[in-house]
């Protein structure tokens, strides 16, 4: 785990840009900063080290990416992290086992970079694999207190497409609808959106019906007024 964790760091601050990290952080509104590694020469850094050190059984997987997570000192690190857990080697992992982890990088991590790509690429994986766990789950989340938990059932099924259970879409959408945060009206914009794709007419009754309006309204209904 150490070796593994100290060659990560290693990786990421050779690929670093050290003059682009206050911006970096700037645009993030980070606390945490940033070593200056863009997105790019990050993904290829970091599968050249997780190839090389391939983790042999999955509650030692677990273990590390939330070693990594948790004693990040930079946000890269943190993103490292993530894609630590959706690295190819472990696909076969992704199993309800992985629900604390990534509950807990959810909401801990607290902010769009991190929850939007686990809760589009983990949970909606999960999601897809164990449809009868995972449904009251994120009902579950969709009321939760913490913002970010209702964000995450919110942009589960962003990649489902024709597979969209649209009850279940509406559903933990509901619960948001008069939230004022800004990050739970892009998110429930950003959903209708992404349905919008397979069914334009279906996110427009939907609008409508439910009053929606401000930012929501536009984000949902963006690739459907342009075309």
């Amino acid at each position: 785990m150490n070796a593994l964790r100290e060659e990560i760091r290693l990786a990421l601050t050779t690929a670093a840009e050290p003059t682009k990290a206050e911006a970096m952080r700037a645009y993030m509104k980070s606390d945490m900063p940033f070593l200056g590694v863009q997105a790019v020469p990050r993904r290829a850094a970091l599968k050249k080290v997780f190839a090389r050190h391939r983790i042999p059984a999955a509650p030692e997987w677990r273990k590390t990416s939330l070693a990594i997570w948790r004693a990040a000192e930079y946000r890269e690190e943190r993103y490292a992290a993530i894609e630590l857990t959706g690295y190819r080697y472990y696909r076969p992992w992704q199993t309800l086992y992985t629900l604390p982890m990534y509950e807990e990088m959810i909401v801990t991590g607290a902010w769009w970079d991190y929850v939007d790509d686990l809760a589009v690429h983990r949970i909606g994986g999960l999601l897809a694999a164990f449809p009868d766990t995972m449904r009251p789950l994120m009902l579950d989340w969709s009321r939760a207190d913490d913002l970010w938990k209702r964000r995450a059932s919110i942009l589960s099924q962003n990649r489902f497409r024709h597979d969209t259970d649209l009850g279940l879409l509406y559903a933990c959408i509901e619960p948001s609808l008069s939230d004022t945060d800004f990050f739970a009206r892009k998110a429930i914009g950003w959903a209708l959106r992404e349905y919008a794709k397979v069914d334009p007419r279906e996110v427009v009754r939907y609008v409508e019906h439910k009053g929606i309006s401000g930012l929501s309204r536009r984000e949902a209904l963006r690739n459907v007024l342009d075309a």
